[in-house]
């Protein structure tokens, strides 16, 4: 389908970008200049490479979890022979509950930095269709903060797992994902122990009345929402099967053989003490291999699958195409997927090329990250201010890395247009046209984030209003600006 350029460079910087900025010029070669990004995106930019390492943090969070285990041991019963343990005094407790609350603010603080970095990032990038794709896989591979020590790694997460794989292969941000801390402590496989592992015998013989045992929160996870998507032909045996097979896959400088870890507190390691031993059969293959091989191989094959091909391929399009995607689309882009070996690049492109991702209209209603993005790019920003972008984002209802499960945020328009949460955005709207000081003409600002799509109605609402922020706030509220 050949479109009037401007409806062209709509679709580019609206459907597949994050909008446009009136200091930028639209792109004379829309699908070129989508593809060339693919090569130019920066996967540590200025705004991230900024932020401090998690590293000492989570070597104080941790050390005081630590001593909040063995204040709990402390206080548990114990036998009458046992001498009693000895009293922590008031001022020692004083102390330990002010360092508590101190390493609570630093993390919140850790977790607002993160967030503007990456709200800075998306206003200010030269690539915005990559940016739309880091934000997409990290919600595809969602976590959530609400566990203070994801929080902590939130920004490294998506720093080391995320970004620098996805424009490569899948299996190779998949296997990241699985191993960064943060998917770690999310689904709490750290607290995986294989049975029949040498630790696991120990442990339900010390104590049988608390046996340890698996947790399947990562196979069931990776299998429905990572890979394969749910009801493609494996069972709950194969979920079991899986969560064995990953047994071992730990997090180091934690528990009780933390002190003979050679790694950095919070980085990932393979525990061969709680590995289960065996063979593994998981949707009808064999997985002989040893140790953290063995879940390394099923990951493999996972990538690789046809499923998982048409999973992601249904979802990329979703986001960027329809709410309904075109099955024809999502097939090709499927086949691009298998043939190039899970390279993700090669499925870009088909998405890009594809003629039904330039289908005149706005089939998406952006979500609030995509509405406060689009806004703060329109009106011209280089940076936040004092913008507090996690307060503002909560407030829209959409808090980043926090979406509520692991299925991470809904991708369809009819989450998003309920009348409270547009409400939030005229008033959202309105303090920025506001802040702007009528420094920006509404009318013809319009054309410049909206060409070929501003309608007769938005363009006489807009000459009527009566002020310059009153038309500023009209035009950020407008239909066609919440959609792409």
């Amino acid at each position: 389908m050949s479109l009037p350029n401007p409806q062209a460079q709509a679709i580019a910087l609206n459907r597949f970008g994050l909008g446009a900025r009136p200091d930028e010029a639209p792109p004379a070669d829309p699908k070129r200049w989508l593809i060339a990004q693919i090569d130019a995106f920066d996967p540590k930019p200025a705004p991230f490479a900024a932020l401090p390492a998690p590293g000492s943090l989570a070597h104080a969070y941790f050390e005081e979890v630590g001593e909040l285990v063995k204040q709990a041991a402390a206080a548990a019963p114990t036998p009458p022979a046992a001498p009693a343990p000895m009293a922590e005094d008031a001022q020692a407790k004083l102390l330990r509950q002010q360092k508590r609350e101190a390493l609570n603010v630093e993390v919140r603080d850790t977790y607002r930095l993160a967030v503007n970095a990456r709200l800075l990032t998306a206003i200010t990038t030269p690539t915005p269709f990559a940016e739309r794709l880091a934000s997409f896989w990290s919600n595809h591979f969602a976590l959530s903060t609400e566990k203070p020590q994801v929080g902590i790694y939130a920004a490294d997460y998506e720093l080391t797992a995320i970004r620098p794989h996805m424009m490569g292969k899948f299996e190779d941000m998949l296997v990241a994902v699985e191993q960064h801390p943060a998917m770690l402590y999310y689904l709490d496989q750290f607290r995986s122990v294989g049975p029949d592992s040498p630790f696991g015998q120990r442990a339900n013989l010390r104590r049988p009345d608390r046996k340890i045992g698996l947790n399947e929160n990562l196979a069931r996870e990776i299998m429905e929402l990572h890979t394969l998507g749910a009801r493609t032909g494996y069972d709950q045996n194969d979920v079991v099967e899986f969560a064995r097979a990953l047994t071992g896959w730990s997090v180091g400088g934690l528990g009780p053989m933390a002190a003979k870890d050679n790694v950095e507190v919070g980085a990932f390691m393979f525990r061969p003490g709680i590995h289960e031993p065996g063979e593994r059969t998981i949707i009808g293959k064999r997985y002989s291999q040893a140790g953290e091989a063995q879940a390394r191989a099923v990951l493999h094959d996972l990538a690789l699958s046809p499923a998982t091909a048409k999973h992601v391929s249904t979802k990329l399009a979703r986001h960027f195409v329809a709410d309904d995607p075109p099955p024809a689309l999502v097939e090709r882009m499927s086949q691009a997927y298998l043939s190039n070996h899970g390279h993700l690049a090669a499925v870009y492109r088909v998405m890009i090329e594809a003629p039904e991702s330039w289908a005149p209209g706005e089939p998406k209603f952006k979500t609030p990250w995509d509405w406060t993005v689009s806004a703060l790019r329109g009106l011209g920003h280089k940076d936040l201010g004092k913008t507090d972008a996690a307060s503002l984002l909560n407030q829209l209802g959409q808090p980043i890395w926090k979406p509520g499960s692991p299925a991470g945020f809904d991708d369809n328009s009819a989450s998003w247009a309920a009348p409270d949460a547009l409400m939030r955005r005229v008033e959202l709207a309105q303090r920025f046209a506001a802040q702007a000081g009528g420094q920006l003409d509404a009318r013809a600002l319009a054309p410049t984030l909206l060409p070929g799509q501003l309608t007769p109605a938005t363009a006489t609402a807009l000459a009527q209003a009566e002020s310059g922020p009153t038309a500023l706030a009209l035009l950020l509220v407008s239909p066609e600006f919440q959609r792409r």
